[in-house]
């Protein structure tokens, strides 16, 4: 057989199989209730997908103030982008919070809020590996892709959403976070 033609036949499989992962059925896990404390904003689905939203400057005062070395009893190394108090749905307003889960509520830095994501079913989806302003976004409008085919495993509560990013995500260049979507 041709060498270009084995080539061709296992691309297709590996494209084939790419397509069947991605149908494959959504991830939905159990969580606690827990608590996040950071900085805050209000903005909208419309505002960040015009280029008039809030998100991309937060994060930029998020790394220059070194909110997260402010925040006391941080419950683990991880940055938590949380977007909660939705008006409705995803085009609408809602509130953004980027800082750290805790484990004591008590303290509150100067600044900061402190915000409660419930305990509830969370759709998850991993965002690709890559610069934060290209992957963030396409991966949430994968989320939106399958909420609008009904594919998240329930439907969306708009409560409460958020973003796990690891210890090893200090790049903006080349990150990958864990999104997490609150179902009913």
């Amino acid at each position: 057989m041709n060498p270009s033609l084995i080539s061709l036949s296992f691309a297709l499989l590996a494209l084939a199989a790419g397509v069947v992962a991605q149908v494959a059925a959504p991830k939905v896990v159990e969580r606690d209730e827990f608590s996040v404390v950071g900085i805050e904003s209000r903005t909208s689905g419309e505002k960040e997908m015009a280029g008039d939203g809030v998100i991309p400057q937060m994060w930029q005062r998020f790394y220059q103030e070194r909110v997260l070395d402010k925040i006391p009893n941080r419950a683990d190394q991880n940055v938590y982008a949380l977007y909660t108090s939705f008006s409705h749905d995803r085009m609408g307003e809602y509130t953004v919070v980027i800082g750290a889960r805790v484990k004591d509520k008590s303290q509150v830095p100067a600044g900061m809020v402190l915000k409660s994501v419930p305990a509830g079913k969370y759709f998850v989806l991993a965002s690709e590996k890559g610069p934060a302003p290209s992957v963030i976004p396409t991966a949430w409008m994968k989320v939106a892709a399958l909420e609008d085919k009904d594919q998240l495993g329930g439907k969306r509560a708009y409560k409460a959403d958020y973003e796990v990013y690891g210890p090893a995500a200090t790049d903006p260049q080349n990150l990958q976070a864990d999104l997490y979507v609150g179902l009913k």
